[in-house]
C-alpha cells in the first residue's frame, strides 16, 4: 500500500504541490486546500493531520485534511474537516484513497477519539454509520445576466427587483469589519455564538483574492447585508452571511445573493454553490425558493467510544436552554465568550 506522508505546518513547498493537486482533482473542494491547516492550527489552536500520498515519481495522488478537536462539552473527534462543509478523501485512484483512510483510522485510534468523521459529498462508505441531516445546493450560472435573472422563480425574482427599486447597491470590502458586525448581530439574534473576528481576518489573509466580502448598503450608505464567499476553480461559494434587522423589509438579503451571482456571471464563473443547510429549515426553504435543488451530503463516521452519531447542532433539544439564554445575553459579552465555545463546535 502507498506510503502516507503528513504536510507539516509552514512547509510552503509541499503546500504548493498539495494545492496544485487539489485544483486538478475532480473530487477536491475549496475545503481541501492546504491553507485550512493554518486556520485549524493557528486560529483555533487544534492539532491537524494533513495527510497525502505520492506515487513512485513523487507526484501527489491523494490528500486527506484532518483536524483533532478535544472538548469537554462536545467530545473528542477527528474530522475532515472542522469548520467546513465538504471533506473526506480527494484522490486520483482508489489505492491512494484507501491508504489515506486507513492512516486516518490509525491516527484516530492512537488519539483515543470518540469518533472519526469524514464529510463526503458522495456516499463513499455505506457500511459506516452515516448522518444525512445536511444537503447542499448547487446550480449552474448561466452565460448572461438576464438569463440568470429570469431563472430565479417569480416570487423570489420580485424580491430581487424590490432591492433594485430600493436603490440598494453592493460593495466589495477590503476588510471584514462591516461583515463581522452584521454576522455577529445576526447569529446572536438566533441564539448561537459567533466565530471570532480574527477567524474571518485569517480567511482573507490566507486565501487572498479567493476569499471576498460583499456588503449591500442603503442609498445613504448604511450596511444592511453582507456575505463572505470563497472562489474555487469556476465556482463561487457564499459561506457566511449576516443581515441587519432592516434587511428583510428592504429585500437586502435577496439583493445580496443576486449581486453575488451577477458579479460571478460577469467573471465567467459557472457554478453557484449556495452551501449546506439542514433539511426542513428556513435556509433550506430559502434556497429552494431560489430554484436550487438539494443534493444529499453523506457524513460518514467510525465510532470508537460512542454508540451513536453526535448531534452537535442547534436542532438538538439539549441545546434549547443554551440558545434561549444566549439570545438574552448582551452582544458584547456574547462576542467575547462565543469564540471559547464555537472553537470546539465544528
Amino acid at each position: 500500500m502507498a506510503q502516507v506522508k503528513r504536510l507539516l505546518p509552514h512547509d510552503t513547498t509541499t503546500a504548493q504541490r498539495w494545492d496544485a493537486f487539489v485544483l486538478a482533482c475532480p473530487q477536491a473542494t475549496f475545503f481541501h486546500r492546504a491553507g485550512w491547516q493554518t486556520i485549524v492550527t493557528d486560529v483555533f489552536k487544534h492539532d491537524s493531520y494533513f495527510l497525502y500520498v505520492e506515487d513512485a515519481n513523487g507526484q501527489i495522488e491523494g490528500v486527506l485534511p484532518l483536524g483533532h478537536i478535544h472538548s469537554w462539552l462536545f467530545g473528542n473527534s477527528l474530522t475532515s474537516l472542522p469548520f467546513t462543509v465538504y471533506g473526506g478523501v480527494a484522490a486520483s485512484n482508489e489505492q491512494a484513497a484507501a491508504a489515506l483512510e486507513q492512516e486516518a483510522q490509525k491516527i484516530a485510534e492512537n488519539l483515543g477519539v470518540d469518533h472519526l468523521e469524514l464529510r463526503h459529498v458522495d456516499n463513499r462508505h455505506p457500511d459506516w454509520p452515516t448522518q444525512e441531516l445536511y444537503v447542499t445546493f448547487r446550480k449552474e450560472i448561466l452565460p448572461t445576466e438576464e438569463a440568470n435573472m429570469l431563472a430565479i422563480p417569480r416570487k423570489q425574482r420580485a424580491m430581487v427587483r424590490k432591492g433594485i427599486k430600493n436603490e440598494l447597491r453592493s460593495e466589495i470590502d477590503p476588510k471584514v469589519d462591516r461583515f463581522f458586525a452584521l454576522f455577529a448581530d445576526n447569529v446572536h439574534r438566533h441564539g448561537t455564538p459567533a466565530l471570532p473576528k480574527k477567524y474571518f481576518q485569517a480567511l482573507m489573509q490566507v486565501f487572498g483574492p479567493d476569499c471576498e466580502v460583499l456588503t449591500v448598503v442603503s442609498p445613504s450608505g448604511k450596511p444592511l447585508s453582507s456575505v463572505l464567499s470563497f472562489y474555487f476553480r469556476d465556482e463561487v461559494l457564499p459561506y457566511y452571511a449576516g443581515d441587519d434587522e432592516a434587511a428583510r423589509d428592504l429585500a437586502a438579503n435577496d439583493f445580496k445573493y443576486w449581486e453575488l451571482m451577477r458579479r460571478a456571471c460577469a467573471r465567467g464563473l459557472k457554478v453557484f454553490d449556495y452551501g449546506r443547510s439542514k433539511k426542513d429549515t428556513g435556509p433550506y426553504a430559502f434556497k429552494k425558493n431560489w430554484g436550487f435543488e438539494p443534493t444529499q451530503l453523506h457524513y460518514a463516521y467510525r465510532l470508537y467510544k460512542r454508540d451513536s452519531i453526535p448531534q452537535n447542532n442547534p436542532s438538538n433539544a439539549k441545546f434549547k436552554l443554551l440558545i434561549s439564554t444566549w439570545r438574552r445575553m448582551p452582544i458584547g459579552l456574547a462576542n467575547w465568550l462565543g469564540p471559547f465555545i464555537v472553537r470546539n463546535l465544528a
